[in-house]
């Protein structure tokens, strides 16, 4: 089975929209929030279900899914210490992650087409990553190094040397058998107390102990995506993102 991994659980600090707020899962752009263009993506995609991370006001995503009538479709797992980080949170599901499904990992945070989804679900290789060669500025983006057409680092702070660079959506497909891997690697995380980690460090040193060949990279530059931290993310994916979105085209039955 195809199933989407899917990290909620943050506060959304970063966003500064006051207290109580939302978890940006349920942001809403156009009158559907997040939760309802992932769930009508993964869905036309053929994607068999999503295990959901949860923390940060997990009754409202609950609400929210109840009321989708998705229940069915979506697992979600509670994170108790989802103040801890992001590490913390892919530790709380790494049940999913050694469940021999294939797993599409991504961030909830994310407004995206559905056409940047698709490689990653008609993908022939069993590890893939997505990645924009248009890099926003700064240092928060997490990159993917490349020499010699293989990935050489993944960091939001890169230090190898490296022929290009691009930017990672916060999507990619892993086996089962990476599941059991990363897994692997958060464990020793979890074990010497750096919980507080950004998960990437588990990907990154993944990626580097995989002999070459192991992960593919699906080139996703031109297609509208936006992952929301800050302000200036909310409004770009408001003003420039949401009105570059292609619509899902549904087969109609004929009309007699």
């Amino acid at each position: 089975m195809l199933k989407a991994l899917m990290l909620a659980a943050g506060v959304g600090s970063r966003l500064d929209e006051g207290p109580d707020h939302p978890p940006k899962v349920l942001l809403e752009f156009a009158g559907r929030t997040l939760l309802e263009r992932h769930i009508e993506i993964l869905r036309h995609l053929g994607v068999d279900g999503i295990v959901m991370v949860t923390g940060y006001r997990a009754d409202d995503i609950h609400q929210a899914i109840a009321g989708l009538g998705v229940g069915d479709y979506i697992e979600t797992i509670h994170n108790p210490d989802f103040t801890l980080g992001s590490m913390i949170s892919l530790w709380t599901a790494r049940q999913a992650l050694t469940s021999g499904d294939d797993i599409i990992f991504m961030d909830a945070d994310v407004l995206y087409d559905h056409r940047l989804m698709r490689p990653l679900v008609d993908t022939e290789h069993a590890n893939c990553l997505l990645m924009d060669r248009e890099v926003r500025p700064g240092e928060d983006p997490v990159k993917i190094c490349i020499r010699d057409g293989e990935i050489v680092d993944f960091h939001k702070r890169v230090t190898n040397t490296h022929d290009y660079w691009g930017e990672w959506p916060g999507f990619l497909r892993i086996s089962p058998a990476i599941g059991r891997r990363l897994v692997a690697v958060m464990a020793g995380y979890v074990d010497a107390g750096r919980t507080g980690e950004i998960y990437e460090e588990a990907f990154r040193d993944v990626l580097a102990s995989e002999p070459a060949g192991t992960f593919a990279i699906a080139d996703i530059t031109g297609l509208p995506w936006g992952e929301i931290d800050f302000q200036v993310d909310l409004a770009r994916a408001h003003q420039v993102v949401l009105g570059r979105l292609q619509e899902i085209e549904t087969v109609r039955e004929p009309t007699a």
